[in-house]
């Protein structure tokens, strides 16, 4: 059975995609920890990072550094926080998220019921500045 991130590349389930190419994909999580939240998911399923053929998991993590670079432009941060843990859905991945305390570390503390207005904000305000940065192959319209 398909993991519910393949749902979500395979668009049986909606995203607010900000990167999309042939090994990868980002979007912004529904429970975000701070706005501009994003997840950056390997199009191949592993339920473990480390089980990942290398080249893959050394895109994954190019592109987790383009959404970093693109969240520091357009979000307020102390830092942007930067987390493999894997518990919550099978499927290898990395959170990436402007952060403003080691407080923002706590998956648990996530936001609930985030209006979709926001949500839309945050990944129009990313994919505008990863174009600014030169990657407009790889971000959807």
């Amino acid at each position: 059975m398909a993991s519910l991130f393949t749902r979500i590349l395979d668009r049986e389930i909606p995203g607010r995609f900000v990167w999309e190419d042939e090994w990868c994909a980002a979007f912004l999580t529904i429970e975000p920890l701070q706005p501009g939240h994003v997840l950056v998911v390997p199009r191949r399923e592993s339920d473990h990072w480390a089980d990942l053929p290398a080249a893959e998991w050394t895109h994954v993590m190019t592109v987790a550094q383009h959404i970093a670079r693109a969240q520091r432009e357009v979000f307020v941060h102390e830092r942007i926080g930067l987390l493999v843990q894997g518990y919550e859905i099978p499927h290898a991945h990395v959170h990436v998220w402007p952060s403003q305390s080691s407080a923002d570390f706590d998956l648990a503390g996530a936001a609930r019921d985030v209006p979709a207005a926001e949500l839309d904000d945050a990944a129009d305000r990313l994919r505008t500045a990863l174009r600014g940065d030169g990657h407009d192959t790889a971000i959807p319209d």
